[in-house]
């Protein structure tokens, strides 16, 4: 029987991030994955710019943005106004357009060079939990096998066979409608972030690398439970042609495809020694292209928590904080998601007058604008804070502080949590312990909400667990202790 401290079922984005942090974090790892080879239809195609700022937290962001196509927007259930990024507080204030292709072979190159086995060509087909360790059975090329391994984390879509065998519940609503997508040539294209909207159904174009353009849309009569066969370029042709009157000049398709929008989310995202993280834990209709972007969210959080807990700094509770914190998104995200349907399928003379009035809504008053940009974009994501008195900050994600040699992104380790020390004396140092390095330093701008701030604890996944602002530093210091019993054995 082979050994692994962690199984991971799927190599998709949330499963490859995944692997690769626990690698940075000296865990041993596998991934099993049923294809023998990368999907080429890429189903998920924005990065945003919270998974930007993840990926530059363990400096690995550079080939995301020199290969996507930047573009300065979102979109809210595609309404008129299209929402501004530009006005977001990260260094990313943007989305990429980058198809899942060439995301996974980017992620995937990276744990493999962390050193993770990677098994193409085998699925996990179930599992026997043990006293101390969880026996996964795969089934490969060369028959069946198990391996043995501390935890079992089901990163394998919707359709999920870990979720199934571990008896997961996964409530939600079935599809009623069904979107179609065509990534096809255009010799005519219009406008960046094109899109349009009326009686006649609704389709957005986004340019992607290599010269492809991605058409999606919904049409009235596409509200429906009956599957009316696969998609044709001639359907795609004459949809775009109804609303756009003209074909944008389309050809050479690479991929057409239809899909629901079935909304469901995994009653726990923690069973025992058993974890799901992506599409295993949520499934909904792809509105503003934010699905993959939380999966890579779910294996941030999971990843210094499984890490930290098999490398013995842990409490007993901290893995448990994995649903606690990212149960809630996923309930956001389905909610987010099946409002935006709402909105994207009201083709009605009512509906076209509600999403008239949004649209004014998003144009006239900035702050909705900025709350629907950080929403889509994740950096609105907080998680609860640890003790009813804690300072706003808390649950938050940590801003790149610029700081006299580096940003605070920079220091950012997979495998221990950030103490900055912002003290006038560098008083903290005493602090370090395995699991937690202390850096001493002044934010040459400090930005307005951390005014007073004389300590910061930032988890590796760029969550703030704590900020003190006690200008005693014997009161600073018992705060900080405090907090450390969430994180770390004391």
């Amino acid at each position: 029987m082979h050994h692994h401290q962690v199984v991971v079922a799927g190599a998709g984005p949330t499963g490859l991030w995944l692997a690769g942090e626990l690698r940075r974090a000296g865990i041993t790892v596998a991934v099993v994955e049923r294809r023998t080879e990368r999907d080429c239809r890429s189903r998920a195609l924005t990065v945003h710019p919270r998974t930007i700022e993840t990926f530059a937290s363990r400096g690995v962001h550079e080939p995301f943005i020199r290969e996507g196509v930047p573009l300065p927007g979102g979109h809210f259930g595609l309404l008129d106004s299209r929402l501004d990024f530009r006005r977001l507080p990260s260094p990313f204030p943007y989305t990429l357009a980058l198809p899942q292709e060439r995301t996974e072979e980017l992620l995937e190159q990276q744990a493999r060079d962390l050193g993770a086995d990677i098994l193409r060509g085998h699925e996990v087909t179930g599992f026997a939990d043990g006293p101390d360790h969880v026996a996964v059975h795969t089934a490969g090329p060369h028959g069946s096998s198990t391996v043995r391994a501390a935890y079992l984390v089901g990163c394998d879509g919707a359709g999920s066979t870990v979720r199934t065998a571990a008896g997961i519940d996964h409530p939600g609503t079935p599809s009623t409608v069904l979107g179609w997508l065509g990534d096809v040539v255009l010799d005519a294209p219009p406008a960046p972030g094109h899109s349009c909207f009326g009686p006649a159904g609704m389709f957005m174009a986004v340019p992607m690398p290599g010269g492809i353009h991605r058409l999606v849309g919904i049409t009235p009569r596409d509200l429906t439970t009956t599957w009316p066969g696969d998609l044709t370029l001639e359907e795609l042709r004459e949809n775009v042609t109804a609303m756009a009157g003209t074909d944008f000049g389309m050809r050479d398709p690479v991929w057409l495809s239809r899909f629901g929008n079935a909304t469901r989310l995994a009653a726990q995202y923690r069973k025992g020694r058993v974890l799901l993280a992506g599409d295993a834990a949520h499934q909904h209709f792809p509105a503003g292209g934010v699905g993959m972007n939380t999966g890579v969210q779910d294996a941030a959080n999971l990843a210094w928590k499984l890490a930290a807990t098999l490398n013995g700094w842990a409490p007993d509770t901290l893995l448990d904080s994995y649903h606690a914190e990212r149960h809630p998104v996923g309930a956001e995200l389905t909610a987010t998601s099946r409002a935006q349907v709402a909105l994207m399928t009201a083709f009605t003379p009512e509906g076209l007058d509600l999403r008239a009035l949004l649209a004014g809504l998003i144009t006239t008053i900035p702050d909705l604008n900025d709350s629907l940009a950080a929403t889509v974009s994740a950096l609105a994501v907080t998680y609860p804070a640890n003790t009813p008195d804690a300072h706003p900050l808390a649950g938050t994600r940590a801003p790149d502080l610029a700081l006299a040699d580096t940003g605070l992104f920079g220091l950012l380790r997979a495998d221990r949590c950030l103490l900055l020390d912002l003290t006038e004396n560098g008083g903290l140092a005493g602090y370090a312990r395995p699991g937690l390095h202390v850096h001493a330093a002044d934010p040459l701008r400090s930005p307005a909400h951390f005014a007073g701030v004389r300590a910061v604890l930032v988890r590796p996944d760029g969550h703030i667990a704590w900020a003190g602002t006690d200008p005693d530093d014997a009161a600073l210091a018992e705060g900080l202790t405090a907090a450390l019993a969430f994180t770390h054995r004391l």
